[in-house]
């Protein structure tokens, strides 16, 4: 089981104090950052470290912990805060971002950087590992679910879609696909540079069973994933959310793909953040 097991409301209050430590982060690291894309997935990952998945930083090596892939690799930043913040490295690495030696990578890399499970970047990965992850788990008859959580502009990777069709075929009721959809990728909205709506209707015809929600509701992340339906297919979330959800002029906008706050734009961002 989650050692946290955390109710909505002090969910929500982590998810808080993570998207401070994400500006924090990305201000500080040498080589910049994925602002928009680590803050539109903060409650997902927040309800899945903090409640949901049986998993924690002692039990790295027990072979029936749910398994957690970050797919879209670029939102590292928001990833490493969420498990500094649950106990899988000390809080002080979050100031070695990016830096020469760091433990903390520009991507996942899982010989680096204690709890993450596989390394990625190169989008349209992470899936398919999941999927022969939770083929292997079937034939252990292990009790382990295993969680993914994709971009929206990842989906144009057409790896995601064989993924898909084996997922369907194996009938993978142990993978969760979670689709954070925030409609921006690198160079501008996602409907634009190679649209991939409806997305709902997509997944279902490979026969996957979807259901959507808001992705930066936290009472609705959970009890979505909670209540997902037990009909013998792997499951998969599509959750709308908006890139840079949490601070006002970072949100929905897609220049901040790749820009980090500086200077004044910091301490705004952090009163934006503050405890209410």
């Amino acid at each position: 089981m989650n050692p946290f097991n955390l109710p909505v409301e002090d969910l929500e209050r982590r998810a808080r104090a993570i998207r401070r430590r994400i500006i924090q982060l990305n201000a500080g690291s040498p080589a910049g950052g994925h602002t928009g894309a680590d803050l539109s997935q903060v409650e997902i990952l927040t309800a899945l470290y903090f409640r949901i998945l049986n998993c924690a930083p002692d039990r790295t090596d027990d072979d029936q912990r749910d398994i957690y892939i970050q797919s879209k690799g670029h939102a590292v930043g928001g990833y490493y805060c969420v498990l500094a913040e649950a106990g899988y490295f000390p809080a002080d690495w979050l100031a070695t971002y990016q830096h020469a030696d760091s433990h903390l990578p520009g991507h996942p890399v899982r010989q680096k950087t204690p709890g993450v499970e596989l390394n990625t970047g190169a989008l349209g990965h992470g899936l398919p590992v999941a999927v022969g992850i939770a083929i292997a788990a079937k034939k252990d008859n292990s009790s382990r679910r295993i969680f993914v959580v994709t971009g929206d502009g990842e989906l144009a990777e057409g790896s995601n879609w064989e993924a898909a069709l084996v997922a369907a075929h194996y009938g993978l009721d142990n993978l969760i696909i979670i689709n954070d959809k925030n409609k921006l990728q690198l160079a501008g909205a996602t409907r634009d540079i190679m649209n991939t709506d409806p997305l709902p209707e997509k997944w279902r015809a490979f026969g996957l069973e979807v259901t959507e929600c808001n992705g930066n509701e936290m009472a609705a992340v959970v009890d979505t994933i909670e209540n997902l339906p037990k009909n013998g297919k792997p499951q998969v979330i599509v959750a709308h959310t908006e890139k840079g959800f949490g601070i006002s002029f970072i949100q929905s906008k897609a220049e901040w793909h790749h820009r980090v706050p500086k200077g004044e734009e910091i301490a705004l961002a952090l009163e934006e953040l503050k405890d209410e």
